[in-house]
């Protein structure tokens, strides 16, 4: 097996951003993304991201 060099923080830093994504998902409605303007599927990404860190 040949080692590949990587950077552990930065792998770090994208798998906690990747398991954030995925508990946003979890809200049907950014999932299926059901507003049709940017601006309120960006307020609802907003107050879900609050939702999840105040759990």
């Amino acid at each position: 097996k040949t080692l590949i060099p990587y950077d552990f923080e930065a792998y770090k830093a994208r798998n906690l951003i990747e398991r954030c994504f995925n508990k946003l998902k979890h809200f049907r409605r950014i999932a299926t993304r059901y507003d049709r303007r940017a601006l309120y599927f960006l307020s609802f990404v907003q107050l879900a991201c609050a939702m999840l860190w105040m759990r």
